[in-house]
C-alpha cells in the first residue's frame, strides 16, 4: 500500500469515528485497496494513466450501466473553463440523464479557448463510443494547470485501457486518478434507510488547493442507487452543497473547473418529492458531501489544521456566513491559527471589514469551549490555556455577533510556508 493510501484510509476512518451519524444512515469504513464493492449497485469506476504530466493515474471514468437521472453545480467563475462550458450544455441537452463522467488530472483545459471547446468535446464523442452511449450522455471535466492545451494524443490513447479497468471497479484508482496536488485520495460511502429499503450514496473527491468554491481546483462525483427524478435531485445537490462544499475555503480561491454532480441510478429504492424519505435521502447526501468537504480542507496544501469558524448571534444567516467566511479567508488569521497564536483582534478586524453588521462590543469569542473575547470586549484568558487548544490538529472557533437568528459555519485550515512553495512551484 502506497503511502498516501495509509494516509487516506488513516484519516478517513478518524473522520468518521468523530462524526455523529444518524439513525437512519449506516457509514461504509474503507477496507483496503480494493473497494470494488464501494459504489451503488449499477455503477463501476475505473482509472488509468495518459501520462498528461507524470507517469501517475490521471484519467477516471464512472459508468451507469444504465441511464440515470443526473444533476450538477457548476464554478461561478467566469474564466470556467472548457469542460465546464461543455458539461453544463450537455445536462441541458440531455434533460437531465447521463451514463457518465470522464474526467482527466494534470491539465485543466481553461483558458484554452475555441480548442479547448472541442478537445472537452472530443473526449465525450470518444467515450461515448468506447462504451456505445450518446455524447451528450457524457459529463466531461478536468483539473491541473490553466492555460495550457490539452494533450490529447495522451488522453485518446489511454482511452482503451478503461474497459479492462472497470473490469477492477475500484473506487481508490478513480480518486486517485482526479488529484492533483491531494496527498491522499478521498472517498467515502453511506448506506441510507428508507422506507421502501436501502439506498446507498457514496463519492469521490479532489481538491488540495485553489479552495474556496463558489458553485454552484474542486471536483466531486457522486452516485446512488435510489430512484430519484432530475429535478428532485438537483435540488437536493443545490441545498446539500450550500453547507458542505460551499462552506469550505483553503485559500479563498475559486477554481476555473469546480464541479460537483451526482447521478441516480434507480435500482435502489424510489424516492417520491416531499417526502419522509426525500428528507432522510437528502440529510445523509449533505453528510457525505460534508464529510468529502472537510477531506478537502484537512488536505489543504500545507495544512496542519481543520478549524470550524462557527458565528452566532448575527441579524441574519447571510450575515453570518460573510462574516465567517471573511475570517475563514483572512491571511492573518490563518497564519495565526499555524502559529498557534491567540490573536484574537485579527478574528474581530476581520469580521469587522466582511461586511456584515454588528456592534464590536457585544463580539464574543471562543476556542472550543475556552472563552478568549467576552462582550465589552474584556479578554481575559490563559494564553497557556489557550495554545493547547491551537496545538490541537482540529478545533472549533465560535465567534458570537450579537443575540440575532443568523448562524453559519465554515472548515478552513491553517496557511503554512509549505503552502508558498507549493504553488510557487506549480507548474515545474
Amino acid at each position: 500500500m502506497t503511502p498516501n493510501l495509509h494516509k487516506a484510509l488513516d484519516t478517513i476512518r478518524e473522520l468518521a469515528a468523530a462524526t455523529r451519524w444518524p439513525e437512519s444512515v449506516t457509514p461504509l469504513l474503507p477496507s483496503g485497496l480494493d473497494e470494488a464493492g464501494f459504489w451503488p449497485d449499477g455503477f463501476r469506476s475505473a482509472g488509468v494513466s495518459a501520462a498528461i504530466r507524470y507517469d501517475k493515474r490521471d484519467l477516471m471514468i464512472l459508468l451507469a450501466d444504465n441511464p440515470a437521472s443526473a444533476a450538477a453545480l457548476f464554478t461561478t467563475n467566469l474564466c470556467s473553463a472548457a469542460p465546464v462550458m461543455h458539461s453544463r450544455a450537455s445536462l441541458l441537452e440531455s434533460r437531465g440523464c447521463m451514463r457518465a463522467i470522464i474526467c482527466n488530472s494534470g491539465n485543466a483545459n481553461a483558458a484554452t479557448g475555441p480548442e479547448g471547446l472541442a478537445d472537452a468535446a472530443a473526449m465525450a464523442v470518444a467515450t461515448a463510443a468506447l462504451f456505445g452511449l450518446k455524447p451528450e450522455e457524457v459529463l466531461v471535466a478536468s483539473t491541473g494547470v490553466i492555460g495550457q492545451p490539452l494533450p490529447m494524443p495522451k488522453i485518446l490513447g489511454a482511452m482503451p485501457e478503461l474497459p479492462a479497468a472497470l473490469a477492477r471497479n475500484s473506487s481508490l484508482d478513480a480518486a486517485e486518478a482526479i488529484m492533483t496536488t491531494d496527498t491522499f485520495p478521498k472517498f467515502f460511502s453511506l448506506d441510507v434507510r428508507l422506507s421502501g429499503g436501502t439506498a446507498r450514496v457514496s463519492g469521490i473527491a479532489k481538491g488540495s488547493g485553489m479552495i474556496c468554491p463558489d458553485m454552484a481546483t474542486m471536483l466531486a462525483f457522486l452516485c446512488t442507487d435510489a430512484a430519484i427524478e432530475p429535478a428532485l435531485l438537483q435540488r437536493m445537490l443545490e441545498n446539500a452543497n450550500r453547507n458542505s462544499f460551499n462552506a469550505i475555503t483553503v485559500d479563498g480561491d475559486t477554481s476555473t473547473n469546480d464541479m460537483v454532480s451526482i447521478l441516480a441510478g434507480g435500482k435502489g429504492p424510489s424516492i417520491a418529492e416531499k417526502s419522509r424519505d426525500a428528507e432522510i435521502f437528502a440529510g445523509a447526501l449533505e453528510l457525505l458531501m460534508t464529510f468529502l468537504a472537510r477531506l478537502i480542507v484537512i488536505d489543504g496544501e500545507g495544512a496542519t489544521k481543520l478549524v470550524e469558524i462557527r458565528v452566532e448571534g448575527a441579524l441574519s444567516d447571510r450575515d453570518a456566513a460573510i462574516a465567517a467566511k471573511t475570517i475563514a479567508n483572512s491571511p492573518l488569521v490563518k497564519t495565526a491559527l499555524h502559529g498557534q497564536d491567540a490573536n484574537w483582534g485579527r478574528i474581530i478586524a476581520a469580521a469587522g471589514r466582511s461586511g456584515a453588521f454588528f456592534r464590536q462590543e457585544d463580539v464574543a469569542i471562543l476556542f472550543d469551549g475556552l472563552s478568549i473575547l467576552e462582550p465589552g470586549l474584556k479578554a481575559v484568558f490563559s494564553e497557556e490555556d489557550a495554545a493547547e487548544i491551537l496545538k490541537k490538529p482540529s478545533y472549533t472557533m465560535t465567534v458570537r455577533l450579537g443575540n440575532g437568528p443568523g448562524k453559519a459555519a465554515v472548515w478552513t485550515c491553517d496557511l503554512s510556508k509549505e503552502y508558498i512553495e507549493i504553488n510557487g512551484s506549480y507548474r515545474s
